[in-house]
């Protein structure tokens, strides 16, 4: 993507996908947030009332998957599991309901991948958001591109994590 040009929105990203989104994390903490800190205090979800949970985020994967789009995230992650870990585990009932597929890989069992430095989402494989951290969990930049090679490496990469990750449903933290 040119240097000037305009990056687009995560919403526009998921709205022109038509076949596949797939989502690589690699953090152990995302930095804080209200809702982790509400989390951390005891305060818990009550998943009966979707108004209280449900974000616009959960709107745009729950439209892609209604057009048939695939949106599967894989999670890799140290164990024993981080505090944010374990936040992002019981909150991962909400990707679910809008019809993601999650799953989670122990770093342990990950030593053998060969894997990006950054955290992205690929969409279609032609074009990725590499997501750039910084030591403290907070998000930086978005950078995106859409060069062959890198995208290759990041549909690979992910092909192998999936092939070895876990189903949210059967990963304990």
């Amino acid at each position: 993507m040119p240097q000037n040009a305009q990056q687009p929105s995560f919403a526009e990203c998921i709205r022109d996908t038509d076949g596949s989104a797939v989502h690589l994390e690699m953090r152990d903490d995302y930095g804080d947030n209200e809702r982790f800190a509400a989390w951390r205090r005891g305060d818990r979800i009550d998943w009966d009332d979707r108004s209280s949970w449900w974000r616009g985020f959960h709107d745009q994967i729950a439209e892609a998957v209604a057009r048939g789009v695939s949106v599967r995230r894989v999670r890799i992650v140290s164990e024993p599991v981080s505090e944010y870990i374990r936040w992002e585990h019981y909150m991962t009932r909400a990707n679910l309901a809008a019809g993601e597929q999650v799953r989670w890989v122990p770093r342990r069992l990950a030593s053998d991948l060969v894997l990006p430095c950054n955290d992205y989402w690929l969409f279609d494989d032609r074009l990725a958001r590499v997501h750039h951290f910084a030591g403290d969990g907070s998000l930086v930049t978005d950078e995106f591109t859409s060069e062959p090679d890198i995208l290759k490496l990041f549909a690979a990469s992910f092909e192998t994590a999936w092939a070895r990750s876990i189903p949210h449903e059967e990963y304990q933290v």
